[in-house]
């Protein structure tokens, strides 16, 4: 796998994790919890072998600016949250940002 299909498997578990949190209601319910905690470690895992190969800088932005935007979708699409002209606006932004990040890496 490239580094940057591992880069978007780890911004995927980040997603897994943010939903576990979501769900763990502050670490009081043991399924979210538990979800949280193996979406943030996989996330990281993955993350880690991703920075093998790509620069810390772009790998780590790019990271958490996928994770970010996935997470965004996932709440518009399946957790009814604001599609805001200015939130969406504010989501290509970041998408535009990772690209121009892998175009130099």
């Amino acid at each position: 796998m490239t580094a940057w299909l591992v880069l978007l498997l780890a911004s995927g578990c980040e997603v897994v994790m943010a939903l576990g949190l979501k769900a763990s209601y502050g670490f009081t319910r043991l399924g979210g919890s538990v979800v949280a905690v193996a979406g943030g470690v996989d996330s990281m895992w993955l993350l880690a072998v991703a920075l093998r190969s790509l620069p810390v800088g772009t790998g780590y932005a790019a990271w958490t600016g996928l994770g970010a935007v996935f997470t965004a979708l996932v709440g518009m699409v399946a957790l009814g949250e604001s599609r805001d002209p200015v939130r969406v606006g504010a989501v290509a932004l970041i998408v535009a940002g990772v690209v121009a990040l892998g175009l130099r890496e």
